[in-house]
C-alpha cells in the first residue's frame, strides 16, 4: 500500500486530497457533484461550458456554472477557440466565485473539435498558447489545463503542450491517457503520463479508465502523477471517489452503500435533478443515471425498458420505490426467489 499523497497545491488553492471528479458533459452537474463531494472528493470540476455561451450568459451555461457551497473551492471548466472570448468568460466565472479556471483541450467530440476547440487545439499549438495566455492574464485565480496525449499516436505532443502551459502560468495539468482519435476506445495509457510529469514541475493528474481503487493505485504507480481524476468510473457510483481516497491514504476501503441507502440516494438525486432542470426536461436527463444506478441488479434491464418510456416524474419515483422494494425483499428472502 502506498503512502498518503500530499495535498495538491494549485497556485494559492490547497486541495487536501488529490482525487478529482472529472468534468463530464451531461453527467457531472450540480446534483451529481454534490453527492460525490458528500461521500468524499478533493475537488470537483463543472461540466464543460462553452466560453461564448458563458459570455452571452445563456440559460444552459448558467445552469452548468451553478454549484453548491459544499463543493468549494470550485473549478469551472471552459472550452473555446478564441482567446478574447475565453478571457472574458474566465473573468465572468472568477467574478461569480470560481476558485480555479480549467481549460478544456481534451474533449474529443466532433461538434467541439469541428469548432476548433477541445482536443483540436492539440493540432494547433500556437492557438492553444494564445488561448492559455489570454486566460491566465485575464484572471487572478489559478488556471489549470486538461488535455489528451495528442491528436493521434503519430502526434503525441502532450509533453510539449504541458511545457508551453507551464511557461504561460498554468498551475496544474491533467492528462487523459488516450489520443483524440481513440475517443474512448482501447485502454488509457497511464505510463505515457509519466512523460508529461517529467516535462514539467507542475502538479500532473492522471485520468482515464480509473474504475476502482486498484486502478487508481496502478495509474499512480505507472504515471508518477500527483493525483487522479475519476470520470466514467463514477457513473452510478458517486461513492467511488471516497473509496479511491481511502486506498490512496492506506485506509480500509469503505463498502458500497447497501440497497436501502442506494434507494435513498437515487431518490434524492432524482429529486435534485427535477429541481435543477424542471420536471419536463429533468425526466429525460435523469434516465441515464437511473440506468447506471440499477445496472447489474436483478430485473434491472426490464425496469429500465419500462421507466425510460415514462414522462411523469411522480410515476418514475413510484416505480423506483417499487423496484428497490423488490430488490430489498429479494435480498432479505433469497431462498424464496425461484431459481
Amino acid at each position: 500500500m502506498m503512502a498518503q499523497l500530499p495535498a495538491l497545491q494549485i497556485g494559492p488553492v490547497t486541495v487536501a486530497s488529490p482525487v478529482i471528479l472529472a468534468p463530464m458533459t451531461g453527467v457531472s452537474d450540480r446534483p451529481f457533484r454534490t453527492l460525490v463531494k458528500r461521500f468524499g472528493a478533493g475537488l470537483t470540476v463543472t461540466e464543460m461550458i462553452a466560453s461564448e455561451a458563458m459570455v452571452r450568459e445563456t440559460r444552459q451555461s448558467l445552469q452548468k456554472a451553478a454549484w453548491d457551497p459544499s463543493e468549494e473551492p470550485v473549478s469551472m471548466q471552459l472550452a473555446g477557440c478564441e482567446p478574447r472570448v475565453m478571457a472574458e468568460a474566465a473573468k465572468l466565472n472568477e467574478q461569480r466565485g470560481a476558485a480555479i479556471i480549467d481549460i478544456n483541450m481534451g474533449c474529443p467530440v466532433k461538434k467541439i473539435v469541428n469548432g476548433h476547440a477541445g482536443s483540436h487545439l492539440m493540432r494547433d499549438l500556437p492557438l492553444a498558447a494564445g488561448l492559455i495566455e489570454a486566460t491566465v492574464k485575464a484572471v487572478s485565480v489559478p488556471v489549470t489545463l486538461k488535455m489528451r496525449m495528442g491528436w493521434c499516436h503519430d502526434s503525441l505532443n502532450a509533453p510539449e503542450l504541458a511545457r508551453i502551459a507551464e511557461d504561460l502560468g498554468v498551475k496544474m495539468i491533467t492528462v487523459h491517457g488516450r489520443t483524440r482519435n481513440q475517443l474512448y476506445s482501447g485502454t488509457a495509457d497511464w505510463a505515457f503520463v509519466a512523460r508529461v510529469k517529467q516535462a514539467v514541475k507542475l502538479p500532473v493528474i492522471v485520468n482515464g479508465d480509473i474504475n476502482s481503487p486498484a486502478d487508481a493505485l496502478e495509474a499512480l504507480r505507472q504515471s508518477g502523477a500527483d493525483g487522479v481524476m475519476v470520470g466514467r468510473g463514477s457513473y452510478g457510483k458517486p461513492w467511488l471517489l471516497a473509496q479511491v481516497m481511502a486506498a490512496l491514504e492506506g485506509r480500509a476501503v469503505p463498502e458500497a452503500p447497501g440497497l436501502a441507502e442506494q434507494r435513498d440516494l437515487v431518490l434524492e438525486h432524482y429529486d435534485a435533478m427535477m429541481g435543477l432542470y424542471g420536471h419536463e426536461h429533468g425526466v429525460g436527463i435523469a434516465r441515464k443515471h437511473l440506468g447506471w444506478y440499477t445496472k447489474g441488479l436483478p430485473s434491472s434491464a426490464e425496469f429500465r425498458n419500462k421507466v425510460n418510456m415514462i414522462a411523469s416524474s411522480a410515476q418514475v419515483v413510484s416505480m423506483l420505490k417499487d423496484f428497490y422494494a423488490h430488490q430489498l425483499d429479494r435480498a432479505a428472502h433469497p431462498l424464496d426467489v425461484a431459481a
